[in-house]
């Protein structure tokens, strides 16, 4: 279980291999210094609810992981993670595709950045 967090205080526990798919999408829309909102539901048996965080480049974020960094990224799920980031509510953490699913993925055709 790896590890997102905001400016310092805010965080969030997230699997690794989603994190690493969650990691290449904020850093591909900070880089061109776009900002948008992060959304999250928080562990049900702490606080419960949700988060949402303001991403833009001048945000403290930090990335930390549990595990090894051999994780294969899966094109399918960048692209539907982008899509969320690109959407007026912004990203939000969703389920990997399976395999028979990827063609139904919003977005799954454009590029990763899609829009």
């Amino acid at each position: 279980m790896g590890q997102f967090t905001y400016e310092g205080t805010v965080k969030a526990d997230i699997e690794d291999r989603l994190l690493m798919h969650v990691q290449v999408v904020i850093s591909d829309k900070l880089r061109r210094r776009e900002a948008f909102l992060f959304t999250w539901s928080n562990d049900p048996r702490r606080e419960g609810g949700r988060t949402t965080v303001w991403m833009n480049p001048a945000a403290a974020i930090a990335f930390t992981y549990q595990g090894t960094w051999s994780i294969a990224l899966n094109r399918a799920w960048l692209e539907a993670l982008a899509y969320t980031a690109n959407s007026p509510g912004g990203l939000r953490l969703i389920r990997e595709p399976a395999p028979a699913e990827v063609d139904a993925v919003p977005g799954s055709s454009s590029r990763l950045t899609g829009s």
